[in-house]
């Protein structure tokens, strides 16, 4: 990890020192990407099948997933395991339900009602990866709002594995989250099917989750198509960036950093701290910790893009930390919850030496598909509200069109758009004839 001293730097220093690793959208990644979609619309579900053959090494009868499979999924796991999956789902139900929207109705004028009423988009549909390892975490966090927003279909796709089967953990947790169906599909064919449709997977229209720079150029690709289908949000690599203070637990910091970096090799992680002693002992930390990993490899990678920063002072840190807007940011202070209202951008908080990031990975209830990249200076995570339409619905009594009419009125004069005025001024003359035959 690089160590950086923040307030030696000029502007530009900064913005390498913030600079995310490239994400690639090179013109082989566009058109490959492209040539994919185009061969699953045309050619429906043998180009899925010729994809599951090439990219996945299966030979594939049957692209869904069928009842059989799924009690095979439930019997081989380990009960402990479906026992953590049951949990997770709880809290995470929990949370949602209490933070989804709601409908309201709100007089704003005498006989004016004004509402909001909630629909759930018809059919959504649902990306779990499974490349490196299997996230049945991710059918939770997408699978549970999708139910309780009231979404009358949902659909999955994950890769299948070599032996023709999607990960049991996979299965299972989609099942607990109340997911419909399932397909052995991944990568861009899995996004362009689901796009689209074919004989085997039907047409959504909205799709989620995550996945590597062949998925994500996939979503953005088909979000730019009117045909296409909506995506969440736009993603990139994971990220994690860590506030901490002079007596934060050097072993807890780099524990954090090292939990994202385990995750890709495009990741990154972020120290920021006013304590060069404990940079010093973090960076001491991150690596005798990382030689024990399964995944040092691949941490390593995402460590050699990551950053040590020495800032002045906590409240330096959370500016510095709201220009990089990161996806995960922790907290790792005396008196958390004091620079929390300084937060003004990022995906979720983790607050405490006692809140690893891996809890909201999991189980805390809160959900881990996140904005990345940035994003989160301008978006916000997956919940029930991602899975909705939020629709506006006014009525005027009488009394109502003449309390706000004239205001109407006068404002579509003042913008020249005349049949808006005659709209409520040939109302409000029908309602003063009637008062005057009265």
């Amino acid at each position: 990890m690089k160590r950086i001293d923040w307030n030696t730097l000029d502007e530009a220093g900064r913005v390498a020192a913030l600079a995310r690793p490239a994400q690639s959208r090179s013109a082989e990644l566009k058109a490959g990407v492209a040539a994919i979609i185009d061969q699953v619309r045309t050619q429906g579900d043998a180009a899925l099948r010729a994809f599951c053959a090439r990219y996945d090494g299966v030979t594939l009868d049957a692209l869904e997933v069928d009842a059989a499979e799924f009690a095979q999924a439930e019997a081989v796991l380990d009960a402990a395991l479906k026992a953590a999956i049951r949990e997770a789902a709880a809290r995470i139900e929990h949370f949602h339900r209490g933070a989804a929207p709601q409908a309201v109705a709100v007089e704003t004028a005498p006989g004016v009602r004004v509402e909001r009423v909630l629909r759930p988009i018809a059919r959504v549909g649902l990306y779990v990866p499974a490349g490196s390892a299997p996230l049945p975490s991710t059918a939770l966090m997408l699978g549970v709002p999708a139910r309780l927003a009231g979404c009358p279909e949902t659909v999955l796709c994950s890769p299948a594995r070599a032996d023709g089967r999607c990960d049991p953990a996979v299965l299972y947790a989609a099942r607990v989250a109340g997911v419909q169906r399932v397909f052995k599909l991944g990568g861009a064919q899995a996004i362009a099917a689901m796009a689209y449709g074919t004989a085997s997977v039907p047409r959504c229209d909205k799709l989620f989750g995550p996945g590597n720079a062949w998925v994500t150029e996939a979503k953005q690709q088909v979000a730019a198509d009117p045909d296409g289908a909506a995506i969440d949000m736009p993603a990139g690599p994971s990220e994690v960036l860590v506030i901490a203070d002079a007596d934060a637990d050097p072993a807890f910091v780099a524990a954090d950093l090292l939990s994202q970096a385990e995750h890709g090799a495009d990741s990154q992680a972020i120290l920021l701290s006013p304590s060069s002693a404990l940079i010093e002992r973090v960076a001491a930390e991150v690596a005798r910790q990382c030689e024990a990993l399964p995944r040092r490899a691949i941490a390593a990678q995402a460590l050699a893009q990551s950053r040590l920063i020495e800032v002045a002072s906590l409240e330096q840190a959370v500016m510095v930390s709201n220009r990089y807007a990161p996806e995960h940011l922790i907290l790792q202070v005396a008196a958390p919850r004091a620079l929390l209202p300084q937060v003004q951008s990022a995906g979720s908080v983790f607050l405490g030496a006692w809140t690893p990031e891996a809890v909201g990975d999991y189980c805390s209830g809160s959900n881990h598909v996140l904005p990345t990249y940035g994003y989160a200076r301008s978006h916000s995570g997956v919940s029930v509200a991602s899975f909705q339409k939020q629709i506006t619905v006014q009525e005027l009594s009488a009394e109502g069109l003449r309390a706000i009419g004239p205001c109407t009125a006068t404002l579509a004069a003042a913008e020249q758009l005349e049949a808006h005025r005659r709209a409520v001024s040939l109302r409000l003359a029908a309602l003063e004839a009637m008062e005057t035959r009265a």
